[in-house]
């Protein structure tokens, strides 16, 4: 296909919105300035990597491109608002068919959110297909969530099942930005973070930059389907170190964790406290018992 009867094509497909003054076409998009401060993250999914063109649905494929940014986006507590689309298209793919499916899925996801996709860049190579997406957000009114603000006492929660993603939910999970939303509205949070690496690696990573520990209940852990089966040790270990489960993980206060779990419109499950120390262990309450080692995927590296 021709540039421009790509660009005509995405055109007609891509969502837009009043954050956008000027989209796909120009030299650059125009947007129009907030008086939030504003999120920008971006991630790059590659063929053999994060999917499997011969395997995987293309749609879901764009699903996925999409959603993991908007999943940084809900982590920090924030609105997503215009996506920018760069591909790597494989030579035998850059056809207007298979173009087409993949915006499908960037574009049906965008709707669902009111996200615009503003902008990007295509190119035609001799390699496998990569998939680089930058979106802008805005903090919400109370401020951007980080992951250095837990404190002793907190409760750790999640917004959803974890382990077993490889099964199919790490193409279509939904990003959870209505869930940080009821969260950032009606709660006080101290501590966010995505599931994306694991449980193990993620939540660990909060203790470090908040210089804690946390003490997860085993029982409390909420398993994806394909983990309820197994043998209790190796389902604990799948819900901490697969990764790609996309859940929301935060701390908050005792009375914050009880006001929650008494709300109808979100559902989310109290896992752990944090302690004082460092690291992960199982126990009850603040008391700690062994000591946590799974950690979950290291980029680079695989799961660790």
């Amino acid at each position: 296909m021709k540039e421009n009867k790509i660009i005509e094509q995405l055109t007609r497909q891509c969502p837009d919105n009043a954050s956008v003054k000027l989209g796909i076409g120009d030299d650059s998009a125009v947007l129009r300035p907030s008086e939030r401060d504003q999120l920008v993250c971006a991630d790059m999914l590659m063929e053999g990597v994060h999917f499997l063109i011969d395997a995987h649905n293309i749609e879901k494929i764009g699903h996925k491109a999409l959603a993991v940014n908007l999943s940084d986006i809900a982590a920090m507590g924030g609105e997503a608002l215009s996506a920018y689309i760069c591909l790597a298209l494989p030579r035998a793919r850059a056809e207007s068919r298979f173009i087409e499916r993949l915006y499908t899925g960037f574009a049906q996801l965008a709707q669902r959110f009111q996200v615009a996709i503003a902008g990007g860049d295509t190119n035609i190579w001799e390699g496998p297909l990569v998939i680089s997406v930058t979106v802008v957000g805005a903090v919400h009114e109370k401020g951007a969530i980080t992951r250095r603000g837990a404190q002793i006492g907190d409760v750790v929660m999640v917004t959803g099942e974890l382990g077993g993603s490889i099964e199919g939910h790490h193409l279509d999970f939904m990003p959870r930005l209505h869930e940080a939303k009821v969260l950032m509205d009606g709660c006080t949070l101290h501590s966010m973070i995505d599931v994306s690496d694991g449980l193990g690696k993620d939540l660990r990573d909060i203790c470090r930059q908040s210089g804690v520990a946390a003490v997860l209940e085993a029982e409390r852990l909420p398993l994806r389907a394909p983990l309820r089966a197994m043998p209790q040790a190796e389902a604990l270990h799948h819900a901490l170190a697969d990764g790609e489960d996309f859940e929301l993980c935060f701390t908050l206060s005792e009375k914050e964790a009880e006001r929650l779990e008494a709300r109808a419109d979100v559902r989310c499950y109290r896992i752990g406290r944090i302690t004082a120390g460092e690291g992960l262990y199982w126990g009850h309450g603040l008391q700690k018992g062994e000591a946590i080692h799974a950690v979950g995927y290291e980029h680079g590296k695989g799961p660790a």
